[in-house]
């Protein structure tokens, strides 16, 4: 019986050494199966987060070292590595989840066509609608998007080698963000987390605002439950 593993594609972290905090994507108690990690060459935040297509073959390339490692499932440690979603896909057996905004479309589908969804993100000014998955989309008008840049931890994640964030500053972004947002557009039913460091702050956020929210882990757990059925 083949033992079911998660594998991260991480973004290129130089220097920096840091603790994973509990609850995020790359700490070994999030899950109920071990992790697998595997840098992709030259995909430094800033990069990923502009959209560099020149590391798609670096994404490829790290992925089937993961399914050679035994990765049964791959996510990313960016949720912008969406754009590579299609490639990383093809090039590998395994189910692939590179990204929380793979959900949008399923999260529209459970509110009334009267709400909205907002999607927050490390960075709005580059989510654009081909990153969402909505361009020329006739749901794009539920879907808000915001940001924290400006805040600590995007400031910290685009220099070389990235700076670590302490819990603390993640949350007081995410929850200056969301507050901010439910302000500005009352009629949101529920949340996207795209940042892969959301979901340190997730449970917390959501007892505070009472909506529900949804980010990478979710997907990830989604995609291991479907995949340790099969071990």
């Amino acid at each position: 019986m083949t033992t079911p593993l998660l594998g991260i594609l991480e973004l290129e972290r130089g220097t920096m050494k840091s603790t994973p905090l509990p609850g995020g994507l790359t700490n070994p108690s999030t899950f109920s199966v071990p992790l697998i990690l595997e840098t992709v060459d030259g995909a430094w935040a800033d990069r990923v987060i502009a959209g560099d297509p020149a590391l798609e073959p670096a994404y490829i390339a790290a992925a089937k070292r993961l399914v050679e490692r035994g990765a049964t499932a791959i996510t990313a440690n960016c949720g912008f590595a969406i754009r590579h979603q299609s490639a990383v896909a093809a090039a590998v057996d395994v189910p692939v989840v590179m990204s929380s905004l793979l959900m949008l479309p399923m999260l529209l589908r459970q509110l009334p066509p009267q709400s909205k969804l907002a999607v927050l993100t490390a960075d709005s000014t580059k989510c654009d609608d081909d990153v969402l998955g909505l361009h020329g989309s006739p749901e794009r008008d539920r879907v808000v998007v915001a940001g924290i840049e400006g805040g600590t931890l995007l400031r910290n994640e685009m220099v070389r080698p990235p700076i670590p964030t302490t819990f603390a500053e993640i949350e007081e972004d995410v929850r200056g963000a969301v507050a901010r947002l439910l302000r500005d557009v009352p009629d949101v039913s529920m949340m996207l987390f795209e940042c892969t460091a959301f979901p340190l702050v997730t449970d917390a956020i959501r007892k505070s605002t009472e909506v529900p929210i949804y980010d990478v882990v979710d997907l990830c757990r989604l995609t291991l439950a479907s995949v340790s059925k099969l071990q």
